[in-house]
């Protein structure tokens, strides 16, 4: 039975949907927003319209973006034969943060996951390769994350690259900075000790 009349338990039912989200969450955020005024709240619907509307993938990198290449592969002061692989255009944020790395991104959109259905064909293997065909590029960093399903996605691009002659790099894993060995999992410290360099 539900305590809610039938608007609002769609509303919470929607944010329920979304990712990492519960049901207390979806409560709170549905009263948040029921709590807001006319004008925040149409001020909310229009950025998720104008998102939906105005975003595409970048026909190069894969990257989600207004513009069409977006600002990263457009951009002429970036090293176009350096590629970073990623998974998620999230990543890309995560790796923009250190404001270090000056090379362009390939957008995987997802991993291989053959429990999940999901094979090198539903990823964007054949456009990074395509890529790499044009001849421009010098290195690709494998930056897949450190599960077993974002492992074999490095490994299974690693083979595929290996007749370009391409130099093929896979970022470190490890212990991060003030975390305990003891709470440390096996596959951590196995990469931690696999990356471990001379002091």
């Amino acid at each position: 039975m539900s305590y809610y009349s039938p608007s609002i338990e769609k509303l919470i039912e929607s944010f329920e949907r979304l990712p990492s989200i519960g049901h207390k969450t979806a409560v709170r955020l549905a009263f948040h927003i029921l709590n807001q005024s006319d004008e925040e709240t149409h001020h909310f619907m229009d950025a998720i319209i104008q998102a939906k509307k105005n975003l595409k993938y970048c026909s190069i990198c894969f990257n989600i973006s207004d513009t069409d290449p977006c600002n990263i592969c457009s951009n002429p002061n970036r090293d176009k034969t350096t590629i970073c692989v990623v998974e998620d255009v999230r990543d890309i944020i995560a790796m923009e943060r250190m404001h270090e790395y000056k090379g362009v991104y390939h957008v995987l959109h997802g991993s291989i996951s053959p429990m999940n259905g999901i094979g090198p064909e539903d990823i964007k293997i054949k456009e990074l390769l395509n890529r790499i065909h044009e001849g421009e590029v010098k290195e690709v960093i494998l930056a897949t994350n450190p599960r077993v399903e974002g492992e074999a996605t490095a490994m299974y691009i690693a083979k595929l690259i290996k007749p370009f002659q391409v130099k093929v790099t896979r970022i470190a894993h490890g212990i991060p900075v003030g975390g305990d060995l003891e709470y440390t999992d096996e596959v951590t410290l196995w990469k931690a000790m696999e990356g471990r360099q001379e002091i």
